[in-house]
């Protein structure tokens, strides 16, 4: 038996929809046009349906459904008793009416998303090798991330405003253009940030050893990071990543534009837990393959000593991908 509270949670679940009382009615609709809408006493759904198929399904479930008023006919519109309704057929009928108003191209990403790239194996020990080699070659590579480091006692903390501004700094090295305040004007970015840090508090653990409540956290952290206003726009995924990488070194594996939209085709929160997914995966091929050395010795032995296993990933992303554009 289906209840008005299926009926908010599948109507709500479905793309652009809002609920609104109208004449003591609830109502559900895009835009400016309603698709299902409750009676007063909330027993009966009307709910958009095509005219020229309405007849026949009356006439096969009276029981069930029956015709709207004389003057609603004209619209492709029908009800049902909604008691009569169960949770399948209850979820077709809201589906097939919320797709006849809301735009095709909505439809078909929200019932037929495209399905994911398929992901690449990991990296072997000799890939990682030779991509640290090329990473290595670039002029000051390491230079920025020691001077964060230097600066942040190698512990960033974002409660204090110094750590903010070397954070700051460090993301503007790396090309994310973030305004700086001008004398007399509020830290927008800076203020953002403490504010997310009050609400959001990361695992510490290693990427090979993310759990997948830590990894859903660490999607929820990026998703607020990535929308956090800094002036007229907002920080984006790419600074979020990173930032989220010098905040936890050793579990982050951050990404560029590049790096997401070929791996997963999508930046939001969704596409970052898979990244951290497959990241952990790799990591963990990676050390198997190594014998059991330890993540430091690891890291050492692959060129990159000091880094982390995450960060080395990362860099074997940029090198095959971004920089090989």
């Amino acid at each position: 038996m289906a209840t008005v509270d299926d009926v908010r949670r599948l109507a709500l679940s479905l793309p652009r929809t809002e609920e609104h009382l109208i004449r003591d009615r609830v109502k559900f609709r895009i835009g400016g046009i309603v698709y299902l809408a409750l009676s007063r006493d909330e027993s009966e759904l009307g709910f958009a349906f095509p005219k020229e198929e309405r007849a026949a399904l009356v006439a096969a479930e009276p029981d069930k459904f029956f015709l709207p008023r004389e003057s609603d006919l004209r619209f492709h519109w029908v009800e049902a008793h909604l008691a009569a309704l169960d949770a399948e057929e209850l979820t077709e009928l809201v589906t097939e009416a919320w797709r006849m108003v809301v735009p095709a191209k909505v439809a078909r990403a929200h019932l037929d998303p495209p399905t994911a790239p398929a992901l690449p194996p990991a990296p072997s020990l000799a890939e990682l090798r030779s991509s640290a080699e090329v990473f290595n070659g670039f002029p000051g590579v390491d230079r920025s991330w020691l001077a964060l480091h230097e600066e942040t006692g190698r512990a960033l903390d974002l409660s204090l405003a110094a750590h903010r501004g070397a954070l700051h700094r460090w993301l503007n090295s790396w090309g994310c253009r973030i305004r700086y305040p001008r004398e007399g004007e509020p830290d927008t970015f800076g203020a953002g940030l403490a504010g997310w840090a009050e609400r959001h508090e990361p695992a510490h653990t290693p990427l090979a050893r993310l759990t997948p409540r830590e990894i859903a956290g660490f999607a929820a952290a990026y998703e607020e990071l990535a929308a956090l206003p800094i002036g007229r726009r907002a920080l984006g995924p790419t600074a979020a990543a990173k930032a989220l990488y010098a905040l936890r070194p050793d579990s982050v594996m951050p990404w560029d534009a590049a790096i997401a939209q070929r791996l997963h085709g999508a930046r939001d929160r969704a596409a970052f837990a898979r990244h951290l997914e497959l990241g952990r995966s790799w990591a963990r091929t990676v050390l198997e393959e190594s014998g059991g050395i330890g993540e430091a010795a690891l890291c050492a032995e692959i060129g990159r000593p000091g880094v982390s296993l995450a960060k080395i990933l990362d860099e074997h992303l940029y090198v095959t991908i971004t920089y090989a554009a």
